[in-house]
């Protein structure tokens, strides 16, 4: 790799980080690159880089992992959806006798599902809330301890992208809550009320 003052450093990709440095004369020309490329007998196991050859290697890392993590939310996110699904339809079965009772006093179909999207919003939002909290602990962690080997590696929150997720959490919050909603509110009064 080309550092800074013609400063290069080969090394082998699939070995343990061995790395040898070499400064040329003249600077990080490309001539100096593939002179070097030359002296290593064209190895395919030696690899000569520059600067910005490491940087973009950096970066395909990266931004692997960063796509490799937005799938896992992606299917995190359908997960929670059929969970939240799941958990507001057992709600509407066994609290049926609840909802006749409320259904009897006034409360009116709008208002049992107003009740159950708020519960499914509520359950969303907490949920993403606290994985957010752990991720940003986890993200922090992790930084801290590379601050060791990189002293210029900075966390970084993107608060647009943590406010898009919050939002996302409501969303699908809403979407979830269609299905029992509508259940909660065709269920008969009388027979709700005698419900076990």
């Amino acid at each position: 790799m080309l550092l800074p003052g013609g400063v290069v450093a080969a090394h082998q990709p699939y070995a343990p980080a061995q790395q040898i440095l070499v400064k040329g004369a003249n600077g990080a020309t490309p001539a100096f690159k593939q002179a070097l490329k030359d002296a290593t007998g064209k190895s395919p196991v030696i690899e000569v880089e520059n600067k910005q050859d490491l940087r973009n290697g950096f970066d395909r890392t990266i931004t692997f992992a960063l796509n490799l993590l937005y799938a896992l939310l992606g299917m995190s996110l359908l997960v929670a959806a059929l969970g939240v699904v799941n958990t507001l339809a057992m709600a509407v079965f066994e609290r049926r006798r609840e909802l006749g009772l409320l259904r009897a006093i006034g409360l009116d179909r709008g208002g049992v599902k107003r009740m159950v999207r708020l519960e499914s919003v509520l359950i969303s939002v907490f949920g993403a809330a606290i994985g957010m909290a752990f991720g940003v602990f986890l993200a922090w962690a992790a930084g801290t301890t590379m601050t060791v080997t990189l002293p210029e590696l900075h966390t970084v929150l993107p608060y647009p992208k943590l406010l898009l997720m919050l939002l996302a959490a409501v969303l699908v919050g809403l979407a979830a809550a269609q299905w029992p909603a509508r259940r909660a509110a065709r269920l008969d009064v009388l027979d709700s009320i005698t419900a076990d």
